[in-house]
């Protein structure tokens, strides 16, 4: 007889797909790396094992114990499977811009799952880490994996990730590519390819308003590029310790909607049913490898997850449609009021070390009411308005005299380009008077409380 001892013994050893269609006129031979064959329907299935088998070996997991973890959704079905296999409790937080779905899966499972807001810091205690931690901290025989800085994370990757694309590309695999989350996948992976061939190239996969593709270009955490952004599973806005930058030769951005009709063209034109940030993973990707694959090149292409987590979203007309990832889309994006302004949107500044003085010519000289401010390298730095000048100046008249360092406000919020104007407006309030987008040409614009209405009234 031919059987397994339990699912747990299933994950793994996932199959290759050749892409066809989608890689029209892209030279090499571009491999899917199909991670819904595990039998949590993705990635994650690898690590939740790992982690709780180096927990159990470490002696800080006993029977009968609860197993507690901030997720998008897949690392928690992961461990509930593992947990049910080998006896634990399972409680979950997550992030509320995530799909019922995955919810629904959770709790099918036997899991408990806390849903946390999305729009606060990772430090704030309603944010799902922190809840996953104070619950951690206050349930006896509790366990927090902690994917994002746990090295069996990684490790899994190493372990049998790497190994299974050197095998099944019989040592030909010449680039790797994978979305950037927790970190573990594209680390553990790249580290076991690259000891093979140093000359493997690996490819991270991020988002608009996350931290990572300019803090591997500039060494710069800039708080200033996080701003909320649809797409689940990848991006982060803090440095997991699984992000090994070493080992991540490029990364390319991707937005919500280009990787929401990307995910959809897997489904229609390659058969794979995948999730969301599968269609990131493959857009950045093939972004990439048609500027620079050569005909001998061999890029595997991780895809993490399953549709079923995103039957409500991206496969849903509607909710496409909502927000403006269809041609017929009900609303105007950031995209659009970058374009209408027809070439009049360039970005005015003005330096931290000028006085206010200065800075209010500025202002009146442009006929404008609120500015960023940069630093002496050209990096935003804060922002100064019309309002906040004058109050300091009630105040204390020699504030004119000042720098504008002393009395600049906090740097505007970036946001997307396909951003919709209902998302946009909900970001302009009392402390944020303005927002920053960039264009694809990384070209700085700026969106006021007039650019919204104009665009509502056009």
């Amino acid at each position: 007889m031919n059987y397994y001892n339990s699912i747990i013994d299933t994950i793994g050893n996932t199959p290759l797909v050749k892409l066809n269609k989608v890689t029209k006129g892209i030279r090499g031979t571009i491999l899917a790396k199909v991670e819904y064959f595990n039998p949590g329907n993705s990635v994650k299935d690898r690590i939740a094992v790992r982690m709780i088998e180096d927990a159990e070996e470490r002696g800080v997991l006993k029977p009968g114990g609860t197993i507690i973890e901030g997720t998008s959704g897949n690392t928690g079905m992961g461990l509930a499977l593992a947990a049910i296999g080998k006896g634990y409790k399972c409680i979950f937080t997550m992030a509320d811009k995530q799909s019922q779905e995955k919810i629904d899966i959770l709790r099918a499972v036997g899991a408990e799952v806390v849903v946390c807001p999305t729009n606060v810091a990772p430090d704030d205690p309603r944010s799902y880490y922190s809840v996953a931690k104070k619950l951690n901290r206050d349930i006896p025989n509790s366990l927090y994996p902690n994917q994002y800085d746990n090295p069996a994370n990684a490790a899994a990757h190493y372990e049998t990730t790497g190994p299974e694309l050197w095998r099944d590309t019989d040592g030909q695999i010449t680039h790797f590519a994978a979305g950037v989350g927790t970190g573990g996948t594209i680390s553990g992976t790249a580290k076991f390819l690259k000891e093979q061939r140093a000359e493997v190239i690996s490819i991270g996969i991020d988002t608009y308003g996350s931290v990572f593709k300019k803090y591997k270009e500039t060494g710069i955490f800039d708080e200033g590029e996080v701003y909320p952004y649809l797409t689940e599973g990848i991006g982060e806005d803090i440095l997991p310790q699984n992000v090994d930058f070493s080992l991540i030769d490029h990364f390319v951005k991707v937005t919500d909607k280009d990787a929401a009709i990307m995910t959809r063209r897997l489904a229609r034109e390659e058969g794979l049913f995948v999730g969301w940030s599968c269609g990131s993973a493959t857009h950045g990707a093939l972004e990439w490898a048609r500027e620079h694959l050569t005909d001998d090149d061999v890029m595997v292409i991780l895809l993490p997850d399953h549709g079923t987590r995103y039957l409500g979203k991206i496969y849903n007309d509607t909710w496409m449609k909502d927000h403006g990832f269809l041609e017929d889309r009900a609303f105007k994006t950031a995209r659009d009021i970058v374009h209408n302004k027809n070439g009049h949107s360039e970005l005015t500044t003005i330096g931290s070390g000028v006085s206010v003085s200065q800075a209010i010519q500025v202002l009146n000289r442009y006929g404008i009411s609120q500015i960023p401010v940069t630093d002496a390298d050209g990096h935003i730095v804060g922002s100064l308005t019309d309002s906040t000048v004058l109050n300091r100046l009630i105040q204390d008249p020699s504030v004119k005299d000042h720098h504008v360092s002393d009395v600049m406000d906090k740097p505007f919020k970036f946001v997307g380009l396909d951003n919709t104007i209902d998302a946009l407006s909900s970001l302009i309030d009392r402390d944020n008077k303005a927002l920053l987008v960039r264009d694809e040409k990384e070209q700085i614009h700026i969106i006021t409380q007039a650019d919204l209405l104009a665009a509502m009234t056009n």
